[in-house]
């Protein structure tokens, strides 16, 4: 055997958030097996964020606690700024009901839903 040490087995990430609107700001980590999302955001520099944010894997709420697995994609979501039934009402109120919908658009002739 060699003078080498012995590695710890490591996993990749990436942490992704998004400061303000249209903008998105990550980080590729390496780091130990049995890493945290708690973790992963501290190893990226925004542990400050973490109070006041949700966090995800791949889209999916998670807890501070969950253990990272290769490849995974911790995502810090911002508090939402309205709530999306309230902004489809108000959409929809703008639009009217004959244009708004899956079946807004009909073709000449044909029957009502098609």
């Amino acid at each position: 055997m060699s003078g080498e040490g012995a590695r710890a087995p490591t996993i990749a990430v990436i942490v992704v958030h998004s400061p303000g609107a249209r903008s998105i700001e990550q980080h590729a980590l390496t780091l130990p097996v049995g890493s945290t999302v708690a973790q992963a955001v501290a190893a990226a520099g925004w542990a400050e964020a973490l109070p006041d944010r949700e966090t995800g894997i791949w889209g999916r709420k998670t807890a501070l606690d969950s253990v990272l697995h290769d490849g995974d994609r911790v995502e810090l979501y911002r508090p939402l700024q309205v709530d999306p039934k309230r902004a489809r009402r108000e959409r929809f109120g703008r639009q009217g009901a004959r244009t708004a919908g899956l079946f807004a658009q009909r073709r000449p002739g044909s029957k009502p839903g098609y």
